[in-house]
């Protein structure tokens, strides 16, 4: 029998424990390390407004006119942003295609040798500290359904979700989106009757310091360092075509 003081010294400690565990629970977050949807539409809105802004600063700087300018900037977007999406569809897709073929190695293995394959399990478990008579317990009640079974070794073996595999249509509309919104930025000056290029420079590195201040919601680093180093790149890129063509636009 437990002593009264006992218990009630366990029942102060649980107590006492119960807030600094919601405490804790409140004030421990971390940011999403893969960046969720933010990181692949900043990153190809990113990509469509370095390469459309250097495509069309190489243009200009052989003295073209804005109906040019226009055509260059409209033709730089279409192309990249369908080269974009046929790119991430087809590498979405074989990566599924290669996920979904190991699944099936790993439901044939499950079916085939389900003993070897709950021991391969538990010597998993064991080999992350748990205790032997422990790690082969919980393997063999996580074997029992073979659903749950396949989705616990492709989680542990393979680092995979079956439940969560990516989407080759998904990928494609979202590249071919973000990178058409970045691409945009520097056409739209010209589209709206500016006849200089200035605008045009202005509104895509605004549009870079921006992209760049958004990649800080998933970095440890400053918006505003990330959001210069972005417009500086970006810049840099402008700069390098610009002079190109104009050594060229003046050679030819």
């Amino acid at each position: 029998m437990v002593p009264a003081s006992g218990k009630g010294r366990a029942v102060s400690i649980i107590e006492t424990a119960a807030p600094l565990h919601e405490a804790h629970r409140d004030n421990h977050t971390h940011r999403d390390v893969n960046g969720g949807w933010l990181r692949p539409a900043v990153f190809g809105a990113m990509d469509g407004l370095v390469s459309n802004l250097a495509l069309m600063t190489g243009v200009a700087g052989s003295a073209v006119s804005q109906q040019t300018m226009v055509i260059t900037g409209l033709a730089g977007l279409a192309a990249g942003a369908f080269s974009m999406a046929a790119g991430e569809y087809t590498s979405v897709a074989s990566q599924r295609e290669l996920v979904l073929a190991e699944l099936e190695v790993e439901r044939s293995e499950l079916r085939k040798h389900p003993v070897d394959e709950m021991e391969e399990l538990a010597a998993l478990y064991v080999s992350r500290g748990v205790e032997p008579a422990l790690a082969r317990e919980v393997a063999m009640q996580l074997s029992r359904d073979p659903d749950q079974a396949l989705e616990i070794h492709a989680r542990e073996e393979l680092g995979i979700d079956p439940d969560d595999l990516p989407s080759p249509a998904v990928a494609a509309v979202s590249s071919f989106g973000s990178f058409a919104v970045g691409a945009l930025l520097p056409v739209l000056p010209y589209l709206l009757g500016a006849t200089a290029l200035w605008p045009a420079v202005l509104l895509a590195l605004l549009g870079l310091f921006a992209c760049g201040a958004l990649v800080a919601r998933v970095t440890a680093r400053s918006w505003w360092y990330s959001g210069f180093r972005q417009l500086g790149l970006g810049g840099l890129a402008a700069a390098v075509t610009y002079g190109l063509g104009a050594v060229f636009g003046a050679a030819l």
